[in-house]
């Protein structure tokens, strides 16, 4: 499909597309190559642009330069733009509490963090698209399956039998992305080889080491 078919029929369905005024956004197209450029009335909008130019037959790639300007409201203060994402974010309940991160420059959000699941990664990059003052945002956040405590602990009992008397006096207990040791050790070697373990499951972020020492 030639690039005049493709600008004209990324135009017709920016025309057609809910929540969108095609008046505001240019198209233009080179190699199968759209770029997006005007302005927009809020992110929402100008994420609902950039995928209705993805789904066109004939479009390879889509280089988006929309900016986004809120003529209703007065921009936001990036302190005030930033309490309030902190504040959806806190009430969204797909999203796992203090699981995300945020910082806002110019109105633009960066988020970073870890959560189990795509869903969840998703859900944050939704539950801000459309709040105003919102000019961009930047989803860094991480998707780490669950850790499985039977994993965490096979690991470290395998690493323990290795050179450990008695490995079964070693509890281990698994919240969230935080493994828990409890229990006594005949050597200090053996704590820092249950400690090497447990930092060697998938997905572990802190450790808390209670181990004691048998005297």
């Amino acid at each position: 499909m030639d690039d005049i078919t493709v600008r004209q029929q990324v135009l017709d369905e920016l025309e057609y597309a809910p929540m969108v005024d095609a008046a505001l956004i240019g198209v233009t197209v080179e190699n199968g190559v759209v770029t997006l450029s005007g302005h927009v009335r809020n992110y929402a909008e100008k994420c609902i642009a950039e995928r209705v130019a993805l789904r066109i037959r004939g479009v390879r790639a889509v280089v988006e330069q929309i900016e986004v300007r809120y003529p209703e409201n007065p921009r936001l203060g990036d302190e005030a733009l930033a309490d309030r994402c902190a504040r959806v974010l806190e009430w969204d309940v797909r999203i796992p509490e203090r699981s995300v991160s945020l910082k806002v420059e110019k109105g633009c959000v960066t988020l970073q963090g870890c959560v189990p699941y795509y869903h969840q990664k998703a859900a944050v990059d939704k539950a801000l698209r459309r709040l105003a003052g919102v000019t961009d945002i930047v989803n860094l956040v991480a998707v780490t399956p669950p850790i499985q405590p039977t994993e965490v602990k096979d690991r470290i009992l395998a690493a323990l039998k290795r050179s450990a008397k008695d490995p079964d006096t070693i509890r281990v207990k698994v919240e969230g992305d935080k493994v828990i040791l409890d229990g006594r050790v005949d050597v200090w070697r053996e704590r820092e080889l249950a400690e090497r373990a447990a930092w060697s499951a998938p997905g572990v972020r802190a450790v808390e080491d209670n181990l004691t020492l048998a005297w």
